[in-house]
């Protein structure tokens, strides 16, 4: 009785899917993603299904496969072509999920990707006192704090191309300490997106949902400019400035008067040193899809 009735309310809720966005289908997953019917999760650990968006480029089949893989079981994937609504379709999988069907297996080994079990001289995980990946993370070494010197752990890792703070193909590798951002590297460019993802509401929206303000997005959305004298208070003031004073602020308040999508970002790695996690995903998000893409692609290449 408790089952059914569980699974009966599971089936009232909106169908929480992570996409995975390929070039091209930016604008069309966040147009989908505004149908009732949906919820776009924000870690593939919050999903029952996986929205394949477009065709993602081969190159980023690993980092696909991961996404893949931390969707808990059992889970289902929908493959998108960005033409027909796919509510219908994601609901579909997800009440087949709730009737007991076989989900989609794991893509990657159940394997540590670096060996580390036994490999020190007496059997032990790692080499020497502190060496070694255990479960697959290294070790976080210390190291001086960029903002006043003192030691703290310094751990490196790669973020994208389908992290969903993240334009879509953009990948980073980081060197953070706590959340700060000591290092950074533009790994891979985000995808080629269609110009309708420039607009300054899709722009405005996608940013203040970043910033955890979703009936605002959804008014800027619309094209509502009386949100910008209130909106833009949420940012820092000098985030993401460009060499002629521009920044995230001002970048806001325009989309959401209207305007269009503005420069080019002046250096994007450079620009995130020094900057707590969430302002690295906010400052990012304050260029329009075009313009970043632009800014990151030498430097990616």
């Amino acid at each position: 009785m408790g089952l059914g009735l569980t699974t009966a309310f599971a089936r009232r809720a909106p169908v929480t899917a992570y996409a995975c966005i390929g070039p091209g289908a930016l604008s069309a997953v966040e147009a989908a993603f505004r149908s009732p019917a949906l919820r776009r999760a924000a870690s593939p650990r919050e999903a029952s299904v996986l929205l394949v968006a477009g065709e993602p480029p081969n190159e980023d089949a690993e980092g696909f496969d991961r996404v893949h893989d931390q969707i808990p079981k059992p889970r289902a994937v929908y493959r998108w072509d960005c033409t027909q609504d796919p509510a219908d379709a994601l609901v579909d999988l997800r009440d087949r999920l709730l009737d007991g069907a076989r989900g989609d297996p794991d893509r990657l080994p159940d394997t540590p990707p670096n060996p580390w079990r036994g490999r020190g001289v007496h059997g032990q995980g790692g080499e020497g006192m502190m060496g070694g990946t255990p479960y697959g993370r290294p070790m976080a070494m210390t190291d001086a704090d960029i903002r006043d010197g003192l030691n703290l752990d310094a751990y490196a890792c790669r973020v994208g191309p389908f992290a969903s703070m993240l334009p879509p193909g953009l990948t980073l590798d980081l060197v953070l300490q706590g959340d700060v951002i000591v290092s950074a590297k533009i790994a891979s460019a985000p995808y080629e997106q269609p110009s309708e993802a420039d607009a300054p509401g899709a722009c405005a929206a996608r940013l203040l949902r970043l910033m955890g303000l979703d009936h605002a997005a959804d008014r800027g959305a619309s094209g509502e400019s009386a949100l910008a004298p209130f909106a833009t208070r949420a940012l820092p003031p000098g985030l993401a400035q460009s060499p002629d004073g521009d920044d995230a602020r001002r970048r806001l308040a325009r989309w959401l008067r209207g305007s269009p999508a503005g420069a080019v970002a002046p250096d994007p790695a450079a620009m995130l040193l020094g900057l707590e996690w969430c302002e690295a995903v906010l400052a990012l998000n304050s260029f329009a899809p075009s313009r970043l893409r632009a800014g990151t692609l030498e430097e990616a290449s």
